[in-house]
């Protein structure tokens, strides 16, 4: 259990665990959404309520690509910048 608990700590004590998770939770709804996850529509809700889930779904188609960009590209700069300082150092 203490062994479990270390490796959970450490993963997410990582410096690539936000950007990694924002990622992951991205390609995660979109998975979800080409599924099937559009279906909500489909049943009979008030006016209201399908303007509010066409909103929401809006708003998500616009920002997640943007999101999973910024938490990709963080994750390669991380990965690059501890590659340069790796190789750096046994180098030197």
């Amino acid at each position: 259990m203490q062994t479990v608990f270390a490796t959970v700590m450490t993963v997410v004590t990582s410096e690539y665990f936000p950007a990694a998770a924002v990622l992951f939770s991205v390609v995660l709804m979109w998975i979800i959404g080409l599924l099937g996850g559009l279906s909500l529509l489909s049943g009979g809700m008030p006016p209201l309520a399908t303007l509010s889930w066409l909103l929401f779904i809006y708003a998500f188609v616009v920002l997640s690509p943007i999101a999973g960009l910024i938490a990709a590209v963080d994750l390669v700069r991380r990965w690059w910048r501890n590659r340069r300082r790796k190789l750096g150092q046994a180098g030197a």
